[in-house]
């Protein structure tokens, strides 16, 4: 009891029956592991946006392909510098297998498919790399809309549990069942208290990843003109 008289929210967690303590701790849980994603993903998605900026600058700084597939050995957490590396290994092997089928004379024509095989590899590793920043994110959509129904229905199973008990007292003090509906109710706060940051943070991931993969797209886009331009005409 606290000094006014009244139950605690402590006291009201400790009295609740087993069914609604299950559900806190389902909720529990959920908030838990919500929380631990969102860090988890804001340190990744922080990193990889910062590695990735890093990366284009040392792009458009250098005009060495080699050089710039060097510097991006150490950027492994970048998405961007990973579709590159991607692309960059496809255009080499065509231009070795050209070369070994014309000499090393001559132009690099598309009769090998270069371009495509390229945008293949390129796209491909773009998808590596959006499921990479993508994992985990679907438990916080989740969380944050299956969390205040769970917690709804520990409410529901208090308040009833509360006035059968009501009625096996044959009493209609409405201090007898207030207890119980106090304790009731405290789920849909649990539940709403795991569904908001989730549901926040859900948004706030999805915008910054969708941001990661404008820029994977717009590399590719690049890349290809540059390489379609020097390598493969």
């Amino acid at each position: 009891m606290n000094g006014g008289g009244g139950l605690s929210v402590v006291d009201l967690l400790w009295g609740t029956g087993p069914v609604v303590k299950a559900v806190l701790l389902i909720l529990v849980a959920f908030s838990v592991g919500s929380w631990g994603i969102i860090i988890y993903k804001l340190i990744q998605i922080s990193r990889a946006r910062r590695e990735s900026e890093r990366f284009i600058a040392i792009f458009w700084e250098s005009k060495n392909l080699a050089a710039i597939h060097t510097a991006s050995v150490g950027l492994k957490r970048s998405p961007v510098a990973q579709v590159f590396r991607a692309g960059y290994q496809e255009l080499l092997q065509l231009t070795r297998a050209k070369r070994q089928a014309v000499g090393a004379e001559g132009g690099f024509s598309t009769d090998l498919g270069g371009v495509q095989n390229v945008t293949r590899a390129m796209k491909r590793q773009a998808n590596v790399e959006l499921t990479k920043l993508e994992a985990g994110v679907t438990f916080l959509a989740t969380t944050g809309s299956t969390s205040p129904f769970v917690g709804l229905f520990g409410t529901v199973w208090g308040i009833m549990t509360a006035f059968l008990g009501l009625s096996a007292a044959h009493t209609s003090n409405i201090q007898a069942v207030a207890p119980g509906i106090a304790e009731a109710l405290i789920t849909t706060a649990v539940g709403l208290v795991a569904a908001i940051p989730a549901q926040l943070f859900y948004n706030q991931l999805v915008a910054r990843t969708r941001v990661l993969a404008i820029e994977m797209d717009n590399f590719t886009s690049e890349f290809l003109n540059i390489a379609e331009r020097h390598f493969l005409s």
